[in-house]
């Protein structure tokens, strides 16, 4: 299983980057794909997900309608548009699968959880 990040580097405030993760070693269409990141000092946190089929997504608030996740895959790949990009976006982000969501009752957990290396994101002037 491997998940390959590219498209991080350094951007003015206010600028663009999209992100790509091609995957490959397991069913790519089955699984939700997400975005985290973690900036220094602070925890890792959910950016963005979407569903295996593409059908539904959902956003951290403070990227909704600057940020958008998309997956082809015809092409094992999901994408994070990151739009009017902030130095507060700083932050190395990582892909991840995940399939078969099981809960012992409130904790929930997946049998399958796989994670990219990472990629820088820095936002400055």
């Amino acid at each position: 299983v491997q998940l390959v990040e590219s498209g991080g580097g350094l951007v003015q405030p206010g600028g663009s980057l999209r992100l790509s993760c091609e995957a490959s070693g397991f069913t790519f269409s089955s699984y939700d794909m997400n975005w985290y990141r973690q900036a220094p000092g602070k925890e890792r946190e959910l950016v963005a997900e979407i569903t295996g089929a593409g059908g539904s997504t959902n956003y951290k608030d403070s990227v909704k309608g600057r940020f958008t996740i998309s997956r082809d895959n015809a092409k094992n790949t999901v994408y994070l548009q990151m739009v009017s990009l902030k130095p507060e976006d700083t932050a190395v982000y990582w892909c991840n699968a995940k399939d078969d969501k099981y809960c012992l009752g409130y904790v929930c957990s997946w049998r399958y959880d796989y994670w990219g290396q990472g990629t820088q994101v820095t936002v400055s002037s």
